[in-house]
């Protein structure tokens, strides 16, 4: 009678519990299917099915909450946004530039306190106290690329004539100074990332493109993903960057700085930045401990954190906190890991929000709060100017930090 009694009650207890997973489930769904309104009701306004438009991809937890194309990436095909068209992500490339420094330096092939004339033995004498680690951090203090461009002599570089990588080396070891003193300053450095793909290369041995491809793009199953070289490889299903024109669209894909890799080369898609997103999520290519100085926010030696200067696309003075390929500055006070990109054509966003979800185990302690946009990653990609990939994201965060958990 004792073990019947026991047994019945396991039973009760068991359908109750299936009872109240199941109603769990049905109002998880229900809230995933009203937020996926609300996302929607953002970016359906903005393109139609004459327009370039933009993709969107929200992930919890590694899984898919919403995934939609909206607009057309080829004006002249006609052929729609989806999960597979293949976007520039301008400044977004840098995370992967980022990354492939770290696989180097966790083989032991390279050291983040090495300088550009241990890499570079002919740079001139002021990379003898730039190191790898100021590069990744925007501390390096190079001559922007795209000044020593203008003041080149002879040169002419075009849409159809771009400069390349190691074109922008030659023009940084014909200059004899810096910007600043290495780590005195912060300053945003698409020549750093420039130079940081070189480095890859050198040390690897290959193309930079082809270290991506064989490290961190054919691991993760990237298969669409390439820093793209005319000529070398093609995109397939690519969006055409466009910029409007009055009531017009005009096509606006490629400048001359459009071929550079280490600072903005890279094309993917949703699908493929999905498979990267799981792989920072579960330390696919590197533990959690080797990536930690990617996650960790250069400070100057005196302690002070940096801060965007004037003329500069952001407020001046508003915190610039950067690791390696990542921008870490919080939102709302919910710790982040954040890129945009900008280039001729193209604008995009990835924001990652990286909180541990704190999920009540019993009644006891069923009131300690939990962060509602932990675990949350937004990716947004634009073939269109006239929208900020940015602003939009940090409006689908707000649907969640307005919604109960």
């Amino acid at each position: 009678m004792q073990a019947a009694a026991s047994f019945a009650a396991i039973l009760i207890f068991m359908l109750i519990v299936s009872g109240e997973t199941s109603f769990m489930r049905a109002n998880d769904r229900a809230q995933e299917k009203n937020v996926a309104a609300k996302i929607g009701a953002i970016f359906t306004p903005l393109a139609s099915e004459h327009s370039p438009g933009l993709a969107v991809l929200v992930l919890r937890d590694g899984q898919k909450l919403f995934e939609r194309g909206y607009g057309l990436r080829d004006l002249r095909s006609a052929s729609k946004i989806d999960p597979h068209t293949n976007f520039r992500l301008a400044s977004c490339s840098k995370q992967f530039t980022a990354m492939s420094i770290m696989l180097l330096e966790h083989e032991g092939k390279l050291r983040y306190d090495q300088t550009l004339t241990d890499i570079f033995p002919d740079f001139p004498a002021y990379g003898k106290s730039i190191t790898i680690r100021n590069l990744l951090n925007h501390v390096g203090g190079l001559q922007d690329y795209e000044t020593l461009m203008d003041q080149a002599a002879g040169k002419n570089w075009t849409a159809d004539n771009q400069i390349q990588d190691a074109e922008v080396l030659t023009l940084l070891k014909q200059t004899d100074h810096v910007m600043f003193a290495s780590g005195t300053q912060w300053y945003y450095s698409n020549s750093g990332y420039v130079v940081l793909g070189l480095v890859v290369a050198k040390v690897s041995g290959q193309p930079f493109r082809e270290f991506l491809q064989q490290r961190i793009f054919a691991p993760l199953h990237m298969d669409h993903t390439l820093a793209y070289e005319r000529g070398k490889n093609e995109i397939t299903n690519r969006a055409y960057g466009h910029t409007k024109e009055g009531n017009t669209w005009k096509q606006t894909d490629q400048s001359s700085t459009s071929a550079t890799l280490g600072d903005g080369g890279i094309y993917s898609s949703l699908e493929d930045l999905a498979k990267w997103d799981e792989a920072l999520r579960t330390s696919k290519l590197l533990s959690k401990e080797e990536m930690q100085p990617a996650l960790t926010p250069f400070v100057f030696a005196n302690g002070k954190q940096p801060a965007w200067p004037a003329n500069s696309d952001r407020p001046e003075g508003s915190p610039a906190l950067y690791g390696f390929g990542w921008f870490l500055d919080p939102y709302r006070n919910h710790p982040r890991m954040w890129h945009y990109g900008e280039t001729m054509g193209f604008h995009s966003y990835i924001v990652r929000f990286t909180a541990n979800r704190l999920i009540p185990k019993s009644a006891a302690n069923a009131s300690t709060p939990s962060d509602p946009v932990a675990g949350l990653t937004i990716i947004i990609l634009c073939n269109r100017t006239d929208v900020s990939p940015e602003s939009l994201a940090l409006q689908v965060a707000d649907l969640f930090l307005n919604t109960p958990n």
